[in-house]
C-alpha cells in the first residue's frame, strides 16, 4: 500500500475567510459548509491534494515552517492577482535556475509563485 497527500492543513484564525483567498487566488471553490473554525478548498473540485484550514489558538509564531509552491506561466501577473486579492508582496529571488516571488497570504502564511 502507498501513502499519497489527501491534505495540506493550514493553521489559521478564520478558516472561510482565508480559505476565500485561497479560493480566488487558485480559482478552485470553497467546498460547501465551510464556516470560520473549518473550511476545504478542492474537495468537491476533485482537487489533490485538498487545501484544509482549521482554526486554532495559537498559530507557531515566525516563519511557517512549510509552504505552497505554485507554478504560473505569467509569474508577473500572477504575482499581480495574487497582491490584488490581499496577498503581500515578501521578496523576489533568482536562485538554483529558478525565479520565484515570495508572497504572505491574508494570514501571513507564506507561499511562492514561481514560473514554469
Amino acid at each position: 500500500m502507498t501513502l499519497s497527500i489527501a491534505h495540506v492543513t493550514i493553521d489559521c484564525e478564520n478558516a472561510s475567510a482565508i480559505a476565500e483567498f485561497w479560493s480566488r487566488l487558485l480559482e478552485t471553490p470553497v467546498d460547501p459548509d465551510s464556516s470560520p473554525e473549518f473550511a476545504t478548498v478542492g474537495r468537491a473540485a476533485g482537487a489533490t491534494p485538498v487545501l484544509m484550514f482549521i482554526r486554532v489558538p495559537d498559530k507557531n509564531p515566525g516563519k511557517n515552517v512549510i509552504h505552497l509552491d505554485l507554478h504560473a506561466s505569467d509569474r508577473d501577473e500572477q504575482v499581480g492577482r495574487a497582491i490584488e486579492l490581499g496577498a503581500k508582496h515578501v521578496g523576489d529571488f533568482d536562485e538554483w535556475g529558478t525565479k520565484w516571488t515570495t508572497l504572505a497570504d491574508p494570514e501571513g502564511n507564506l507561499f511562492d509563485i514561481a514560473a514554469e
